[in-house]
């Protein structure tokens, strides 16, 4: 683009844009070709200089939309860019620098160009904009290559292939971002795309056996989270004298400075935004999660989540049977280690849930570790700074505990781990806890800020899943958190009392009036008594299963055992009631028999001699409580809007006009 701007309002006048962009034909061998890639420019290091860059080109965008069926410009400098990808590996270890710095530029204004046309019409129309020619106006060859199917080839070797070296950092981060840019045509459709042109493209054809390659490459680009080189370092030519011009998005993101926009119709807050250390890894997991998160064709399943269910470890000498497509292997180790310590994105935490739910091997690994704690804390403090993350981060981060808790080695190995010292947890000093009593107090604190705030239905049920997964295994329960599980039932018999009054209030206003329509307080009182069944159960099956490991339970019972006098015989909780209360009236037997003026020490020596006294036979045998989580029907309505809004919020350097987005609503804010 030369060297005539530096600044983003001088680009609508730039002489080598304009000629790109103009009504004559600009061949393939034209020299005009090394001007206009020879380019640097200040990065843009907030959302307002890149809408400001997004505002400055269009012109020259939609003018290429009007001159190109008739110029094939658009044409012309894909080529120019696939013949210079032949020689980039070479490039690279001959340590090219200005080949790279161009060949990196070519591949920026293609991404700016491909991002407007997407915006401005249908998948139709874009691809026949890859197929003129310099011909007569909107002229075409049928016979020739298809120069999409070529593009979407050379950046998944770009991506696959070329070393990774401080002078090929940003034409890597490029190459990632045409990729999110050439599938972002969801974005601009309410439906979720079943029948999509780009989907076509990536599932069969030239693309298809770049499948298990290109997933593996994204994967490792997430684990090593390699940082962009300093400064002196960088590919691209500082700012000549004259003044340069447009240096690519990529380059400056390493900041991470912009602001983002929230999204109103996804949660109630938008994630803080942390400086992004590694733009690679950030941008390779948000592909890695638009590819997993394709709808199948309809004659062949996505064949990224097909790679996705079926990687395995290094260490794993086994085959792969002939029936699994698309295999590879991956260091485990080194997966679970990235996975633990970025789990403050949502992003990191949606790609956790994938390969928990989806992959069987590695949610294998995961649940043998010793180091459990290392996974499961950061998932806690998730839900425990729930006031802070949006929906759907609480949710994604809920069903993770779901899925590990329907292992019963991990419902025990969480009781063995003593954690020391939880900074994070405010509501009380924790010097020593273990990690089943902290899960267990943050999973209740989860359910309490539910049922004051967001009352969502949803997040009441897995929350309660989760801890009647564990019951039978709860081990040696922190006095804190047995304190807790009694105040929870505490809170919801409180509740149903109050939904109870009101029904009855009402039952009686209706008897003097026929024309007020009464609220449905039944239908409340029917949640409400679901929820304190489960509590009910899930204290029972603690009793039943682990009475003598758990002695502070039985005290926090006893101390509040008028709670449970009023649902003795209500005809919900008969049946459940009966350990319970016989549990309630062997020890406070046993404790009246002691004598008044009892100490805390004294009750639970009391209550540790009775455990080992009460036979076990008097308690009744419920089935096990076990839930496991299943998928809802057509999952795809949830999680592609999802993956798209963590592109829309977290891309490197990518800016999309929020007006124009049609998958999901935006916030004003």
């Amino acid at each position: 683009m030369g060297s005539n701007s530096s600044r983003i309002g001088d680009l609508p006048k730039n002489e080598y844009l304009k000629k790109l962009s103009g009504t004559e034909s600009v061949s393939e061998n034209d020299p005009f070709w090394n001007q206009l890639l020879s380019f640097s420019f200040p990065a843009p290091t907030s959302s307002t200089e890149l809408k400001l860059l997004e505002e400055a080109t269009i012109s020259v965008c939609r003018s290429l939309v009007v001159n190109n069926p008739r110029t094939g410009n658009l044409g012309a400098l894909i080529k120019v860019f696939l013949s210079r990808t032949k020689e980039l590996k070479l490039s690279a270890e001959c340590q090219n620098h200005i080949f790279i710095w161009q060949t990196h530029n070519a591949l920026f204004i293609i991404c700016c160009l491909l991002k407007a046309f997407i915006c401005e019409m249908s998948e139709e129309e874009l691809q026949l904009h890859f197929t003129y020619e310099e011909k007569a106006p909107g002229s075409y060859s049928s016979d020739s290559e298809d120069l999409l199917e070529e593009l979407l080839c050379c950046l998944m070797q770009l991506i696959t292939d070329i070393p990774l070296l401080d002078i090929t950092y940003e034409i890597s981060v490029e190459a990632v971002s045409t990729m999110v840019v050439f599938l972002s045509c969801q974005l601009f459709h309410k439906e979720v795309l079943r029948h999509s042109i780009s989907h076509k493209y990536l599932m069969r054809g030239r693309c298809l056996p770049y499948t298990s390659k290109l997933v593996k490459t994204l994967l490792y680009n997430f684990i090593r989270q390699e940082k962009p080189p300093p400064p002196g370092a960088q590919v691209l030519p500082q700012q000549s004298e004259g003044g340069g011009l447009l240096y690519g998005l990529a380059s400056g993101v390493a900041t991470g400075l912009w602001t983002v926009f929230t999204l109103g119709g996804v949660g109630s807050k938008a994630a803080a935004s942390p400086e992004l250390s590694s733009p690679l890894a950030n941008q390779s997991l948000l592909l890695l999660l638009v590819l997993a998160n394709l709808t199948d064709a309809a004659d062949a399943p996505n064949p990224y989540r097909q790679a996705i269910m079926s990687f395995k470890n290094t260490q794993d000498s086994s085959p792969f049977p002939s029936s699994i497509p698309h295999a590879f292997q991956i260091n485990f180790n080194s997966l679970y280690t990235a996975l633990c310590e970025q789990q403050t994105s949502d992003q990191a935490t949606l790609l956790l849930y994938t390969l928990l739910h989806q992959n069987s091997n590695v949610r294998t690994y995961m649940l043998a570790r010793t180091d459990t704690e290392n996974l499961v804390l950061p998932i806690l403090e998730i839900l425990y700074h729930v006031e802070e993350r949006n929906s759907h981060h609480v949710y994604m981060a809920l069903i993770i505990l779901l899925i590990l808790t329907e292992d019963d080695g991990f419902n025990r190995s969480i009781h063995e781990v003593i954690l020391k010292n939880i900074t994070w947890y405010s509501e009380r000093v924790l010097t020593e806890i273990s990690l089943g009593s902290l899960l267990i107090l943050v999973v209740i604190r989860t359910i309490q800020y539910n049922m004051t705030r967001t009352r969502d239905k949803y997040l009441h049920t897995n929350c309660l899943a989760a801890l009647a997964n564990m019951s039978a295994q709860f081990r040696s329960l922190h006095q804190y958190a047995a304190q807790r599980i009694i105040s929870l039932f505490s809170l919801l018999s409180k509740k149903h009392n109050k939904v109870l009054e009101q029904a009855t209030q009402s039952l009686r206003g209706s008897l003097s009036s026929n024309d007020v329509p009464l609220p449905d307080y039944a239908q409340d009182l029917n949640v409400i008594e679901e929820v304190i069944r489960m509590m009910l159960e899930i204290i029972n099956s603690c009793l039943t299963n682990s009475l003598h490991h758990n002695p502070n339970l039985v005290y926090a019972l006893l101390y509040k055992r008028d709670l449970f006098e009023q649902f003795r015989t209500h005809p919900s909780f008969q049946d459940i009631m009966q350990n319970i209360d016989l549990v309630i009236t062997f020890f406070s037997s046993r404790l009246l028999q002691a004598g008044a003026e009892l100490s805390v020490e004294r009750v639970l020596e009391i209550i540790k001699q009775g455990a080992v006294a009460l036979p076990k036979d008097r308690l009744k045998k419920f089935p096990e409580l076990k839930f496991k989580y299943v998928e809802e029907e057509q999952p795809e309505e949830f999680f592609i809007p999802y993956v798209w809004s963590l592109v829309y919020n977290s891309a490197v350097g990518l800016y999309w006009n929020p007006q124009d987005i049609q998958l999901f609503t935006m916030d004003s804010d």
